[in-house]
């Protein structure tokens, strides 16, 4: 485009220079992380919202569990792909603008499930409606790369970790609000569930077009789209964030359904208890960014795929015992980890294309702005390809179910999973001796060159 349309805009921005990030870029940055937590909040519940109303969806709906399991495998598929068009809006036409749009966009699934969520209405009408509800899946994308953009590299593991985290609390919260809901009107009424939501998006919108901004200097680049694609770092942790974002979302979609087939829990007691996971990983996936920071993502995320395998083998264990307490146990315990595994792989992103940049012989802000362009344009694809893992998770919970009556077999596939997640984050990132995988050039002595297992 020839130049910045409508909204408020920042024609020069430049966090890496500690002088203006303290005078004024880090106060207007918390001021866009602040709304942009609402807006991505909001879009994450409408996102979850049919791992709510499959709850409130009885017998006399008529559709069984592997019905159920596939509306929100439907609603996981169309939130994973278009997270890709998502990342690149935010540079045509403004972050501010975006969430704006991309809020009030809420409207529709949300509008469409209140005017269907009735016994009689076609199960197509239900999967269609249930598509509509992946544009809240984008708003992640689009945010991600927004808030990327307002911090400098040695904040970012924390302001993006906040940003995601904050992102994914939408999902125990909407959970919270239908289990409000069944417990006091009754699974009678998913309509209320809606009408709470309806006004909620709208205060979201205004929110964002009262106090966030939009940067000029972030450009759409389709070279660095172009190559992103190319580079194998790019795919490389698209696998590792399947295993931690794709585990949270497909985990938190099916938690309900879950507990209400195969261990035959009321929709109240079901709703009374899947909140839990989602709300505990969403709260740490900020301390998974502040650790990564700290000690590094790559350690942090590798030690964090042993612990989701020992989890996963507990929960394996409940599952063949038909043991509940053991089961939720370990379920909870995996929730947590993948909060902590989202926050450190996403810190990953931008460290592994600044490391990259110094290996290359690039310096100062030249390798900052090398960093900024490749990372920028990878974090969409990242976030779309880690957001299929849940569609697996609910696919193979769905095959599972239907064959063998029992989660069982889904959970020993994850397990196997995470075992190779272990192995490639060891294998790329923190094997010894070589850090990295192009040949590094001496850096001068006031700025040293990271290597691939300090990212």
């Amino acid at each position: 485009m020839g130049g910045p349309i409508g909204g408020r805009w920042i024609q020069q921005w430049d966090p890496e220079n500690e002088t203006f990030w303290k005078e004024k870029g880090e106060r207007i940055a918390n001021r866009n992380l602040l709304f942009s937590v609402i807006s991505e909040h909001i879009g994450f519940s409408i996102w979850s919202l049919w791992s709510v109303m499959v709850l409130f969806m009885g017998p006399e709906y008529g559709i069984d569990p592997a019905g159920k399991f596939f509306l929100i495998a439907v609603a996981t598929l169309v939130g994973a792909v278009i997270r890709v068009p998502y990342t690149f809006a935010v540079a045509r036409f403004g972050g501010r603008n975006w969430t704006i749009f991309s809020a009030l966009l809420l409207l529709l699934p949300t509008g469409a499930a209140f005017a269907v969520m009735e016994p009689g209405t076609s199960y197509t009408t239900f999967m269609i409606v249930a598509a509509l509800t992946g544009v809240g899946g984008g708003n992640f994308a689009s945010s991600m790369t927004n808030i990327n953009a307002f911090f400098p590299l040695h904040r970012k593991g924390w302001a993006l970790g906040l940003n995601a985290g904050g992102g994914n609390i939408g999902v125990p919260v909407v959970q919270l609000v239908g289990l409000a809901v069944i417990g006091t009107a009754g699974a009678a009424h998913p309509r209320v569930v809606l009408g709470i939501y309806l006004p909620l998006i709208v205060a979201a919108a205004v929110c964002a077009a009262l106090f966030m901004d939009n940067l000029a200097p972030v450009k759409n680049d389709t070279g660095a789209a172009k190559d992103a694609v190319r580079e194998g770092h790019t795919w490389i942790m698209s696998f590792l964030y399947v295993g931690t974002f794709g585990s949270f979302i497909g985990y938190s979609f099916a938690f309900g359904l879950v507990l209400t087939t195969q261990f035959g829990r009321t929709p109240l007691q079901a709703a009374s208890l899947t909140f839990i996971g989602p709300l505990l990983g969403s709260l740490i996936r900020p301390v998974g960014g502040s650790l990564a920071d700290k000690y590094g993502g790559a350690r942090i995320t590798l030690w964090n795929f042993v612990a989701m395998a020992a989890a996963t083998g507990v929960v394996v264990f409940a599952s063949v015992i038909s043991s509940l307490a053991v089961f939720l146990v370990g379920f909870i315990a995996l929730f947590i980890l993948t909060g902590l595994g989202n926050g450190s792989t996403y810190k990953m992103i931008p460290a592994i294309f600044k490391a990259k940049a110094y290996a290359s012989g690039l310096r100062g802000e030249a390798a900052d702005a090398y960093g900024r362009r490749l990372s920028g344009a990878s974090m969409g694809l990242i976030g779309a390809v880690g957001a299929i893992g849940g569609l697996g998770i609910n696919l193979a919970f769905r095959q599972s179910f239907q064959t063998a009556g029992t989660g069982t077999a889904a959970f020993v596939a994850f397990l196997l999973f995470y075992a190779a997640c272990i192995a490639v984050t060891w294998a790329v990132y923190l094997r010894r001796p070589a850090p990295a995988p192009v040949e590094p050039v001496e850096a001068p002595t006031a700025q040293r060159k990271l290597s691939y297992s300090e990212v």
